[in-house]
């Protein structure tokens, strides 16, 4: 009786030990931040000319 427990105490921890198993590691993805462009130049250069359009012919 005593070498049935002990057998069966032995695998028990015997298969613990190899639960797991070997598993690759995963990687995270890289994180890349994308460069974004403001469009509001778009909008200030027409206003800039249109300011300066309206100074000139004012003088």
């Amino acid at each position: 009786m005593k070498k049935l427990a002990l057998a069966a105490a032995l695998s028990v921890a015997a298969s613990t030990a190899f639960a797991g198993g070997m598993v690759e590691p995963v990687m995270e993805p890289e994180v890349v931040e994308a460069a974004t462009s403001s469009s509001s130049g778009g909008v200030i250069i027409p206003l800039l000319l249109l300011l300066v359009v309206a100074a000139v012919a004012a003088n």
